[in-house]
């Protein structure tokens, strides 16, 4: 045992073992025996070489004295997406591709920066250093203008390299934290131990570096914001309902916490749940991500997905079965109900019924609601009774 078990009574926890049972067992029959670590990660010498070839393709450009260019795939259209069950939204094989030109005054500039960032990738993987995106920026601040550039030419060179981003000796600034019964070792050496208590620990900004996890953990929840994930921190949840880990991305989940998810999964195989508001953008959009990805980052799928994730709560349906009041709700928007719209006509919606249906319900009434609205029945409703009979009863889909 890793921990000392401080929570409820085994019994507690039958459904969720059966819900685990059931996940491995469709592991197994879609022939992936539950593997022992993460996703594989290009080699140093893969992406030096790669690096390498592209720069040879600009030089023998210039030698026919053509202008080089950059082809890149393009990461903003459906069309070039598929959907997979068991990966999530990814990247087809053959998709579309849009060219950044060193000749065109509307691209040269952005492929002058795709090869000032290359040249900085080369140097960190050959010295085996990082850097985070943020140093990157800060290298010609005046020269790339805003963080979102450097952002979107590192995905690009991604992609068009076809590696993972932790593959470039690129680190993202985390932003997540953890709580729970998790222990871990990190790059440096420094042990780690994420029990549970009124304050939470960081989401390493390495995450292919962590090392020797250990966890009793019979279930991962995710909670969409910052405030509900301290609120149950005050409240003991993860001691009440030990063992379990806590995880926040604080809204929008950063690229690390989706790999410490991916990896928490890939590594013990326990139910994970997420817990967000019934909201189509602070809520449903934001559990998507975790459990099949984004569009913007589908050609990395495989490492950041999970699409055993369930939708624990907040669901539209509980709304009404525990008759939260309307002025505790807020009515949709015209953009609410334009995302809700673009969610439901999304491939992977067909194959979540449940899902499908409980938009449905928020579409019909026109309303939306925070986690917070359940301080209405009383001020620690959410950890003393909302969860734990959603956790015990199987209240997840």
């Amino acid at each position: 045992m890793a921990f000392a078990p401080m929570g409820p009574e085994a019994s507690f926890f039958e459904v969720l073992d059966r819900h685990r049972e059931s996940l491995l067992a469709a592991l197994r029959r879609g022939g992936q025996e539950p593997p022992s670590g993460g996703s594989r990660v290009a080699s140093s010498s893969e992406v030096l070489v790669s690096i390498e070839n592209i720069i040879q393709d600009i030089i023998t450009s210039l030698a026919r004295n053509e202008a080089p260019a950059f082809t890149i795939d393009n990461r903003s259209s459906w069309e070039n997406i598929k959907f997979e069950d068991s990966v999530g939204l990814q990247m087809v094989s053959h998709c579309t591709t849009r060219k950044i030109k060193s000749d065109s005054p509307k691209s040269v500039k952005k492929f002058a920066l795709i090869l000032k960032i290359l040249s900085m990738i080369y140097k960190l993987v050959q010295s085996n250093t990082y850097a985070t995106k943020r140093d990157i920026y800060y290298t010609d601040s005046q020269l790339f203008g805003n963080q979102t550039v450097v952002d979107n030419i590192i995905n690009d060179i991604s992609c068009m390299l076809k590696v993972s981003r932790r593959s470039l000796h690129i680190l993202s600034t985390s932003k997540g934290l953890i709580a729970g019964n998790l222990r871990y070792i990190e790059e440096d050496g420094t042990k780690v131990n994420c029990t549970c208590g009124a304050t939470a620990v960081a989401v390493p900004s390495n995450i292919q570096g962590i090392r020797n996890l250990v966890t009793d953990a019979k279930f991962v929840l995710i909670v969409e914001k910052d405030a509900t994930f301290q609120r149950l921190l005050d409240d003991n949840f993860c001691n009440k309902l030990s063992p379990c880990i806590m995880i926040t991305g604080k809204g929008v989940p950063d690229l690390n916490t989706r790999l410490l998810v991916k990896k928490l999964w890939d590594t013990f195989h326990v139910p994970v749940f997420t817990l967000v508001d019934a909201d189509p953008h602070a809520g449903i959009e934001i559990m998507c991500i975790y459990k099949y990805g984004s569009m913007s980052m589908s050609f990395e799928a495989h490492h950041l997905t999970v699409p055993a994730i369930r939708w624990l709560g907040l669901l539209p349906s509980d709304l009404k079965r525990l008759n939260v009041p309307k002025d505790s709700l807020i009515p949709l928007t015209n953009r609410d109900q334009m995302k809700l719209d673009s969610i439901l006509r999304r491939p992977y919606v067909t194959c979540q019924p449940f899902w499908r249906k409980e938009m449905e319900i928020m579409a019909d009434s026109k309303m939306k609601a925070e986690i917070q609205a359940l301080t209405f029945l009383s001020s620690d409703y959410l950890s003393r009774v909302y969860l734990p009979n959603k956790l015990k009863f199987g209240g997840w889909i």
